[in-house]
């Protein structure tokens, strides 16, 4: 099963819990069955029907362009990171 590794800001919606083991094929199916286990999570995760702007997502170590529609294999790693900006 997938692995969720949650962000510490994020934590107190997961009984403090680090990772999470999920089903699903997609991120979306993942975001869905976060919010199944954990309601309010996805409040947190994303805005209308998209990732959150200033929020990454990383599956497998590669943060993907293809959002919700985004494959996850059984044994995936996905780390929500939040985004950083600046630079000259």
């Amino acid at each position: 099963m997938p692995v969720v590794w949650i962000p510490s800001l994020m934590r107190s919606l997961t009984n403090n819990q680090e990772r999470v083991d999920l089903a699903g094929e997609t991120l979306r199916e993942i975001v869905e069955n976060l919010e199944s286990t954990f309601p309010g999570i996805k409040e947190r995760i994303c805005e209308e029907d998209r990732i959150r702007p200033g929020l990454a997502v990383s599956v497998d170590g590669v943060v993907g362009n293809e959002g919700f529609r985004q494959k996850v294999a059984p044994n995936s790693e996905i780390h929500f990171v939040t985004a950083i900006a600046g630079g000259a």
